[in-house]
């Protein structure tokens, strides 16, 4: 039987250090997916890849050992040396009821380091969007993702957790503002033109930010985020001519190695004559080298920083977030209350699919029979006796083996599917069916088909 499992790592359990090196690019995940259901076992996988979590989704028929050991084997080192990663201190695992649970908590904001922040969601659906594009998702994922949808939708309209949202981006406007470096004294420089800057530009202006300066790979990117918030756009080569210019710096892109390092820094703090900066990474991987903090006059911030001044936020949505959790609870019993259900359907659609396919080849012999020019009743007569038998024709032979065997439990669940409706509801000659059981171990008595009468001749015109 398949397993559900959740398996990964967050900025709870893993340094952004780590979680850089098991950070997917987008244009990585086609591959990604296609090489994880490829494993053997793997049956469905979706892989949800953000700045502060890794995580997998599969269904498998193992216990997801293959998953974390490929996970550890293809670090995301862009062209250095792939040296293992050493994973499992900091991997968490989750089965079924317990791996629904947590998809639900991480859709719904409950997970984030953000609590109840607006865009894990979207990122959820991204991630449930390239599974399905590169076919990896099947109709059992395809639920669980969907459901999850339905279960942060119904948090965040019937709870406060989306109320007033604290981003990664306000949070980290909101330490520049409790910094030497206020965004309405200070020349501020953006790397980067994601949701993450832009959200980032949006709260600067809110600020009354002093000048921006745009900067991005493709300048067109920078133009419009410097038409839409007021600041001056730069071509990413020209960032070395200006990064003096800025008292602050944000960035947040998705170039797999630093785009600054240490003797560009330092270059840009002589020209300042070491008038300090604040450098705020919001980028996994990192977008600025480590050893840039070794700079005197350099204050450097990863995402793994913000947590102070997200703590705030957290504990005046707590009382939102536990009304949440109720809800979550809820759902993960919806959901695994349908998995239970869906696990006993394969009788019932062998059953279906037993009576459609007695149907459509009884039906097909009537109508020949019609079309030879047989007589409409009798043709009738006989599709009505060749069905009855065809439909009749196993059951009767299963409990006939029941009661040779004394299988009382199957005799039992055939009565309780065809009840005994009282004496003004019985054709005359209906017997209870323990009668009728026994009746069928004596041939003589015999009054259920238990033949199938496609050899029966057919009807004279």
């Amino acid at each position: 039987m398949s397993l559900l499992i959740a398996l990964g790592l967050n900025h709870q359990t893993a340094p952004v250090s780590l979680r850089e090196r098991v950070a997917f690019s987008e244009q990585a995940l086609p591959a990604t997916l296609e090489a994880l259901r490829s494993l053997p076992g793997v049956e469905e996988v979706a892989l949800l890849s953000t700045c502060n979590r890794t995580e997998i989704y599969a269904l498998t028929g193992g216990d997801g050992n293959a998953l974390v050991e490929w996970l550890a084997a293809n670090p995301q080192d862009g062209g250095h040396a792939r040296t293992p990663l050493a994973l499992h201190d900091y991997l968490y695992r989750h089965a079924d009821a317990a791996a629904v649970r947590h998809l639900f908590r991480v859709a719904t904001g409950l997970d984030s380091l953000v609590l109840g922040e607006p865009q894990i969601l979207g990122q959820v659906k991204q991630a449930w969007a390239a599974a399905r594009e590169s076919g990896t998702l099947g109709n059992r994922l395809d639920r669980l993702f969907q459901h999850a949808f339905v279960t942060a939708k119904r948090a965040r309209t019937d709870t406060r957790i989306g109320a007033n949202p604290v981003s990664v981006a306000s949070a980290a406007v909101r330490m520049a503002e409790e910094t030497f470096a206020r965004p309405s004294d200070s020349s501020i420089l953006l790397i980067g033109a994601g949701e993450t800057i832009e959200l980032t530009a949006l709260h600067l202006v809110q600020a009354k930010a002093k000048r921006l300066l745009f900067a991005n790979r493709t300048l067109a990117h920078a133009q419009e985020l410097a038409s839409r918030h007021g600041g001056v756009a730069l071509p990413l080569t020209e960032l070395e001519r200006h990064l003096a210019e800025a008292d602050v710096v944000f960035s947040a892109t998705a170039a797999r190695d630093p785009i600054l390092h240490k003797p560009q820094v330092a270059a840009a703090l002589k020209q300042r004559r070491h008038r300090p900066m604040l450098l705020l990474d919001l980028a996994v991987p990192r977008d600025i080298a480590p050893d840039v903090a070794e700079l005197r006059d350099v204050f450097l911030y990863t995402v793994d920083d913000l947590e102070r001044v997200i703590e705030d936020n957290r504990r005046s949505r707590r009382e939102a977030a536990d009304a949440a959790e109720a809800i979550v609870d809820l759902q993960v019993a919806r959901f695994v209350e349908t998995l239970n259900a869906s696990a006993h359907h394969g009788p019932l659609k062998q059953l279906r699919a037993h009576g459609e396919a007695a149907r459509d080849e009884s039906l097909a012999k009537a109508q020949q029979l019609l079309a030879s020019g047989q007589d409409p009743a009798a043709v009738l007569q006989q599709l009505a006796h060749t069905l009855t038998n065809r439909l009749l024709h196993a059951p009767t032979t299963a409990l006939r083996e029941a009661a040779i065997n004394g299988d009382i439990d199957l005799m039992r669940a055939a009565e309780r599917m065809f009840p005994d409706k009282g004496p003004q509801h019985r054709a005359p000659t209906h017997t209870p069916l323990s009668e009728a059981l026994d009746r069928q171990l004596h041939p003589d008595h015999a009054t259920f088909p238990d033949r199938d009468d496609d050899a029966d001749p057919a009807p004279q015109a």
